[in-house]
């Protein structure tokens, strides 16, 4: 029997590019665009999980950005993100569970980002999501590891999609960005693609997070 897999914002750069990796490994993938599955409402999120006779590998990657300063960031701006990033992650993940459980196996992976761990200035929104991405991520690997259900979450690093385009067509604003990293270069939506299904290869991993790029950062 051919794996299953599902990916949020079936759409985005990052979405296609694991499921075309997944599909040349011979997965059944789906990845349902927003229009499809709106990850931020419950009902869509059940609608089209528990239709799904089965489900092996769950990837939370619908992702949004509101960036501004926290004083300038209004309310909306601020729920929108955690909605998706977060809240999108609470109702997939319970979904997937209930089909996890009772085949007694599973893996979910969360995309997390590096702002998470360093807090930028103007994305207090988006870090503080992908910060809690992680503490959830954990919880479901500490809760459901003895039904033989895994959790990992993902910090795959600068990458060149639709989402940051802009910001990198800036070749000062690259040039900073690529300083940060000791090897000066950034990873591509393929070689996220290719980590993840590696990493789902690997079955006594669980509750880790992985940052798949050359930024050097203390841990607390």
């Amino acid at each position: 029997m051919k794996p299953v897999a599902l990916i949020t914002g079936g759409a985005g750069d990052l979405a296609r590019a694991i499921r075309a990796e997944l599909e040349a490994q011979d997965w059944i993938v789906h990845a349902p665009s927003h229009q499809e599955m709106d990850v931020t409402d419950k009902e869509s999120v059940q609608r089209v999980i528990s239709a799904m006779g089965q489900l092996d590998l769950l990837i939370h990657s619908a992702g949004i950005t509101r960036d501004a300063l926290l004083l300038k960031m209004t309310e909306i701006e601020f729920d929108d993100v955690l909605d998706v990033h977060l809240k999108g992650a609470f109702f997939c993940s319970q979904a997937a569970l209930k089909i996890m459980a009772k085949q007694r196996q599973g893996h979910l992976i969360h995309i997390g980002s590096y702002s998470a761990l360093s807090g930028p200035a103007g994305q207090a929104n988006y870090a503080a999501a992908k910060a809690g991405l992680i503490g959830l991520t954990q919880s479901i690997a500490a809760e459901y590891g003895a039904r033989g259900i895994r959790a990992n979450c993902i910090l795959p690093g600068f990458l060149d999609t639709r989402m940051t385009r802009d910001l990198l067509a800036d070749e000062s604003h690259r040039q900073r960005l690529l300083s940060a990293h000791s090897l000066g270069c950034l990873n591509t939506a393929e070689d996220t693609a290719r980590f993840i299904a590696f990493l789902h290869s690997m079955p006594a991993i669980s509750g880790q997070v992985f940052q798949l790029d050359s930024r050097v950062t203390r841990w607390a």
